[in-house]
């Protein structure tokens, strides 16, 4: 491979590590259940929730090639320990509290697929995630690892799309925006979870951390997009097989693996064996990563350095791992108050991180030739406005 080639395609990787981290089991089960109950109706709402994330994921990896000093050390001196603090330790808690469901989808996924208890591949998946932190340079090992999951669960899911055999005209007519009625708490659900300011803000880290492992010395380009619009794709592609199949044949789901169940009496074993796959990937990979991102935040917060390769860093990875494992195997779901407690901890920590990333990406004597254009900033105010309507819908839902 040409030097040129392999720096293009290495630089795609921190926007593939992005989309890993936010395609989880929780973000599958929503939007299995939108194609679902819905049809292809609503598939003009991940267009709108990958532009936005595709806005701050960019300016998030512009500050990462702008400054030397991590994001959360940059937040530190414009606005003090203080704020940077509540940032990292309040990242961190929501990794904590969402970590119990990607122990459990990857746990569900490969019990369906094996007929056998849960609670062992809970530990299994667990165990094996932890033994990747012993390898020397984590962060190679991590790239290689969410490389090999994306692409296996792109190809799971399109195998079982083809199979599906939807509609293309029906789909093409999803993309008219349109709000159907019940549709409200679902399309909040998935354009909080598809546009994910906290995974936007670990995409500093990510640039700044290919930076330290590249050996060429060439000069690190913001690819985010890449992973954004595959981010996407499999959005789209679960929606259109569930509503090619279970929205066709009335079949309800309250999980995304319901759906590998549905397609049995459909298409056989195969295609359920295909979309579990897609699911263990995705459940994996978020375990991985989502646990990476708030271990190597708090550390970065606590001042123990950004570096993912760190002791510290790799102390509070384990320890969250750990945490989602034990919820997972002691309630075999995700208990109310947990639920309640994320979201709570997210609806205050959101807002702030959007606010950051726009105050950061605008100010000229750190971003330099980096800072947002005039059209980059009307799109980020638009997403800013969603944001805080958003956190306002969650408010009035937690507490009213």
């Amino acid at each position: 491979m040409s030097s040129k080639l392999k720096d293009w395609s290495g630089s795609l990787i921190p926007g593939i590590i992005t989309l890993a981290v936010v395609f989880g089991p929780s973000k599958m089960t929503i939007t299995t259940k939108l194609g679902a109950e819905f049809g292809y109706s609503l598939l003009w709402i991940v267009a709108v929730a990958i532009f936005f994330m595709a806005i701050y994921t960019s300016m998030a990896a512009r500050i990462g090639m702008a400054t030397k000093q991590s994001l959360l050390n940059t937040i530190q001196m414009k606005w003090g320990s203080k704020f940077s603090a509540i940032i990292g330790i309040g990242i961190f808690l929501v990794t904590v509290s969402f970590q119990a469901g990607n122990a459990i989808g990857s746990g569900v996924a490969l019990a369906e697929l094996t007929n056998t208890s849960t609670g062992f591949w809970v530990v299994l998946s667990s165990a094996i995630g932890i033994s990747l932190l012993f390898f020397r340079r984590f962060y190679k090992i991590l790239e290689t690892v969410m490389i090999g999951i994306v692409i296996s669960m792109l190809l799971s899911f399109l195998v079982t799309c083809i199979v599906a055999r939807p509609s293309l005209s029906e789909s093409l007519a999803g993309l008219r925006p349109q709000v159907l009625m019940g549709s409200q708490g679902l399309i909040i659900a998935f354009i909080a979870s598809c546009f994910s300011l906290v995974g936007a803000f670990y995409q500093s880290y990510l640039v700044q951390e290919r930076a330290r492992n590249n050996k060429s010395g060439n000069e690190i380009r913001d690819r985010s997009l890449t992973g954004i619009l595959l981010l996407g794709l499999m959005s789209v592609i679960v929606m259109v097989c569930a509503a090619s199949v279970l929205h066709v044949n009335h079949i309800k789901v309250n999980t995304a693996a319901d759906m590998g169940r549905a397609l049995t009496p459909l298409f056989g074993k195969k295609a359920t064996m295909f979309f579990l796959i897609g699911l263990y990937g995705a459940s994996f990979s978020s375990l991985i990563g989502n646990a990476t991102l708030g271990g190597t935040l708090l550390a970065d917060s606590l001042g123990f350095g950004s570096s993912m390769d760190s002791p510290k860093a790799k102390s509070f990875i384990a320890l969250i791992i750990i945490i989602g494992a034990t919820i997972a195997i002691l309630f075999g779901h995700i208990p109310l108050e947990l639920i309640v407690f994320a979201q709570s901890i997210t609806v205050l920590i959101v807002p702030l991180i959007g606010i950051a990333l726009f105050a950061v990406s605008n100010d000229a004597t750190i971003m330099g030739k980096y800072k947002n254009s005039t059209a980059v900033n009307i799109a980020a105010i638009a997403g800013l406005l969603l944001v805080f309507i958003l956190a306002g819908l969650n408010i009035q839902k937690l507490f009213f």
